[in-house]
């Protein structure tokens, strides 16, 4: 067998993706992202800016240059930067920066229309600022905007650009669909028709996802010769935004068998990372990183799978740290119930089984969501006998807000039968709840109180203001994570729904996790 082709992935969330409507980066979260795409990824290129935007992108570029510097990946930090002689080049220069991806025209209609100059005045131009950076020291990659509508509508333009500056030292072209207008076949063909044309030439490509065919166009670009790709971390960009990540590196290893530096451990978190500083959410059935891709919901599935894993594919989630689960609901059946039973450690006769495949169905009709998380909660009540009790019951509370004034709690709990009383105040109605409860756990039973890691609120769309709220909460103690659900349609209500359910999962042990596995971080 031959030696597998590899494929270098420049990243460009930090540049393109931020071009995404509503996605602005401070200088210390662009260092952040910069810093887990080289380090955790180890993707082989990062584009970072623009050119001249400001000085607080200037002290962005700077701290990721000196970052990349220190670990020897200088080289790996681009900047985009323009046709405007000396500008760019210096710029980048001041920055620390050592290579520049200079944006030049590919299409005659951005040139004489944009530009108002001809191909030999653009392209002298061009060389220009090329020789320039050439003297600073400097690494020249060359974007050609707008190649694809050039190759569509004046390739005679693509091909005089190419001619005029092939032997100018630049390391590698970069050839944009700038407007996401390509689809595979024609993808292929002019990617092609420009490998064939400049054989010695390096040729990275850059899709756009108009269409929805940004990886697909990727996966043409390799097959023609193209030796580049690249992408943004969750498909961020301009409008419809660029090629993923995550699925440009499965496509590139599972259906063409190319290889890449990208670690795919380490994906889901910079997915997450990234999600988070940008304010886009991820869709849950985003390929790879997405919350429900290792979700089977259809009962045949799970069945399949326990007799030889017959609806699993090469994207096995063990690959990306993640784990396979079964989802609980009126189409789950009972081998997706059999299967979350094991991973409790519960085994049912087949009448308790069909028993408890009853309520979850019900529920799920009803619309409800259902855990694996609720599954020791159902069985308890489905059974009845021989299934642990609440030990931590609330018997009454109350929470009280006032302008000008911080939240109050009083609330009476019961702790393995005996009862307890506190109040206190908190920045908030439920953290004035929780701060109470803290009290009765420290000062009355000396015990310690898991910390809050996460809290979340989602309400169904429709702006009912009866909406029931779901809160998601994970709780972290050491080396022990739990995630509790509450639904009510009061927002406090369902998040002290959630604290006394992770109150009694440590009082009964039934979901104590020890040594997190990547399962762990995702309870749901």
């Amino acid at each position: 067998m031959g030696v597998s082709k590899q494929i270098e992935i420049l990243d460009s969330t930090l540049r393109d993706g931020e071009q995404t409507n509503g996605v602005s980066f401070l200088p210390h979260e662009k260092l952040m992202i910069a810093r887990q795409l080289l380090s955790e990824v180890k993707v082989d290129r990062i584009e970072v800016a623009s050119a001249r935007v400001s000085e607080s992108e200037k002290d962005a570029v700077s701290m990721i240059c000196n970052y990349a510097k220190s670990i020897d990946r200088l080289e790996s930090v681009e900047v985009l930067g323009f046709v405007d002689g000396m500008k760019s080049v210096d710029w980048i220069n001041e920055c620390g920066g050592k290579v520049i991806n200079l944006l030049a025209k590919g299409s005659l209609k951005h040139c004489s229309q944009q530009l108002r100059k001809t191909p030999r005045e653009h392209i002298l131009d061009i060389k220009e600022v090329i020789s320039y950076a050439h003297r600073k020291d400097m690494k020249v990659n060359l974007y050609l905007e707008d190649w694809s509508q050039g190759m569509i509508n004046s390739p005679e333009f693509v091909y005089q650009m190419m001619d005029g500056l092939k032997d100018e030292g630049i390391v590698r072209f970069l050839l944009p669909d700038t407007l996401g207008i390509l689809n595979p076949l024609n993808a292929y063909k002019f990617l092609h028709d420009m490998v064939s044309r400049y054989p010695g030439l390096r040729f990275d490509f850059h899709a756009h996802n108009d269409y929805d065919m940004a990886v697909g166009d990727s996966l043409a670009a390799l097959e023609a010769g193209c030796t580049g790709l690249h992408v943004t971390v969750n498909g961020l960009g301009e409008r419809c935004g660029n090629a993923p990540l995550s699925s440009v590196h499965v496509m590139i290893k599972d259906q063409m068998g190319y290889k890449d530096n990208i670690d795919e451990t380490a994906l889901v978190d910079v997915s997450h990372l990234v999600a988070g500083y940008s304010g886009i959410a991820v869709a849950p059935n985003t390929p790879v990183v997405g919350d429900y891709v290792f979700t089977q919901v259809a009962g045949v599935h799970a069945d399949g799978d326990n007799k030889g894993n017959l609806y699993a594919n090469a994207l096995v989630p063990e690959r990306f740290g993640r784990h396979r689960e079964y989802a609980l609901g009126k189409n789950s059946g009972k081998a997706n119930i059999i299967k979350n039973l094991a991973d409790f450690g519960l085994e049912l006769t087949k009448e308790q089984t069909k028993a408890v495949a009853k309520r979850i169905t019900e529920l799920g009709a009803r619309k409800q969501l259902v855990t694996p998380d609720d599954l020791p909660y159902i069985v308890s009540d489905v059974l009845k006998h021989n299934a642990p009790e609440d030990k931590v019951k609330l018997v009454s509370y109350m929470v009280s807000t006032s302008y000008g004034l911080k939240p109050i709690a009083s609330l009476k709990v019961s702790i393995d039968g005996e009862e307890y009383e506190e109040d206190a105040t908190g920045d908030g109605q439920y953290d004035a709840f929780v701060k109470a409860l803290r009290s009765i756990y420290k000062h009355k039973l000396h015990r310690t109180f898991p910390a809050l890691d996460n809290y979340a609120v989602s309400i169904p769309p429709g702006g009912r203001t009866d909406a029931l709220v779901q809160t998601v909460i994970t709780w972290r103690e050491g080396d022990k994570i739990w995630r509790t659900r509450g639904l009510d349609a009061d927002q406090t209500e369902a998040a002290i729904k959630a604290t006394l359910k992770m109150l009694n999962m440590v009082e009964n042990n039934e979901s104590t996790i020890n040594n997190p596995s990547p399962r762990n971080l995702n309870l749901e």
